[in-house]
């Protein structure tokens, strides 16, 4: 491509039309330049003419308020547009996998019943403050997960926060009887296998239990943590009452059958990855842990910002009613001067003209 191709496309690069043949009809903007709309009056002696800029001025004015009426009607009916660009910037933030437990013991409160009253269901309270969480984090490109009795992918990383907060809307709808909750750490993991952004990664697992994770599923969980380098969060939403992922028992079984939110936690220490835990008991504890999450994930990240497509076409045409509004009213202005031997008969009679001035 030769120097004027390649500046005529960086020129156009974002702009285009729906109908690139009116386009043609762009050679009537000559029209003005080569012809006048107003009086023309032949003038005997230029030298009865003084001088007169504004004049002049006014006249170059006209025809190029006619240049720009035409070229504007044309680019109006072309239809005119800037196109959609993505413009690369620089803010903080990260990309996230929202894994969501949809057992049906979240519809139950911390409490370990149906909620009553002004009570929230653990999923209720976990949905709002994750939308809020979201709506503090603009930049994030964020996936949406589920497991209940086996996995679901919601949606998979995007920036349109407009669709992951209906993804968060829905997970407070009734849920299953199971926790799988291995098989949703292995679908979160690989929501990152065609992330080649350099951007920090996180899952953050929402959820008031767990089951035993089948040995297999565990050593996929291991491949896939050495292979995939993210940050792991767990926010545990605990019954009040029950035991936690730090309770040590005194005596007793302690087995991975009898403890599984404590096994649960050792094996993610395990990973090899940097992990942290959060027990909640209430929705203030909830909103505590998240803030925490939304505090460690601020790093750099380069993000790119999609622009839509602006349609042009109507201020094209607002340009060109304006521009032939102008001629109207010049026109509408226009006066012929008429020397004082020729006013019509019985009309009372008028001073001489000076035509040099009246010119």
């Amino acid at each position: 491509m030769n120097a004027a191709g390649a500046v005529w496309d960086g020129l156009t690069r974002g702009w285009g039309v729906d109908h690139p043949a009116m386009l043609a009809l762009l050679l009537l903007a000559v029209l003005p330049l080569l012809a006048t709309p107003f009086r023309r009056r032949g003038i005997a002696a230029t030298s009865l003419i003084p001088d007169d800029p504004l004049s002049r001025i006014m006249g170059v004015g006209l025809r190029l308020a006619g240049v720009v009426a035409m070229v504007a009607l044309v680019l109006g009916l072309a239809g005119l547009h800037r196109r959609e660009q993505s413009v690369e910037r620089e803010g903080t933030g990260a990309h996230l996998v929202l894994l969501l437990d949809r057992s049906s013991s979240m519809d139950n409160s911390f409490a370990g019943r149906a909620p009553t009253g002004d009570q929230e269901s653990k999923s209720a309270a976990a949905k709002r403050l994750l939308a809020e969480f979201v709506a503090r984090r603009p930049h994030d490109r964020i996936a949406v997960a589920a497991f209940s009795t086996s996995p679901m992918p919601v949606l998979p990383l995007t920036d349109h926060h407009e669709v992951i907060d209906a993804a968060i809307d829905a997970i407070d709808r009734p849920g299953l009887a199971f926790t799988d909750v291995g098989r949703g750490l292995a679908l979160a993991f690989s929501s990152f296998a065609e992330d080649t952004d350099e951007a920090s990664r996180a899952v953050l697992l929402v959820s008031d239990g767990a089951a035993l994770i089948d040995r297999r599923v565990q050593e996929a969980l291991r491949d896939a943590a050495a292979r995939t380098p993210l940050h792991l969060y767990w926010l545990f939403l605990r019954t009040r009452g029950a035991q936690g992922i730090y309770d040590v028992p005194a005596s007793g079984d302690d087995s991975a059958q009898a403890n599984p939110e404590r096994h649960l936690h050792l094996f993610l220490q395990s990973l090899g990855l940097p992990y942290r835990a959060f027990e909640a008991t209430s929705p203030e504890a909830v909103a505590q842990a998240i803030t925490e999450i939304d505090r460690q994930e601020t790093r750099p990240i380069r993000y790119a910002e999609r622009i839509p497509r602006r349609d042009l076409a109507r201020p094209a045409f607002l340009v060109a009613a304006l521009a032939v509004a102008l001629l109207l009213a010049a026109k509408l202005a226009e006066r012929q001067l008429r020397p004082a031997g020729r006013r019509p008969a019985g009309a009372t009679p008028l001073p001489a003209v000076d035509l040099r001035r009246a010119a």
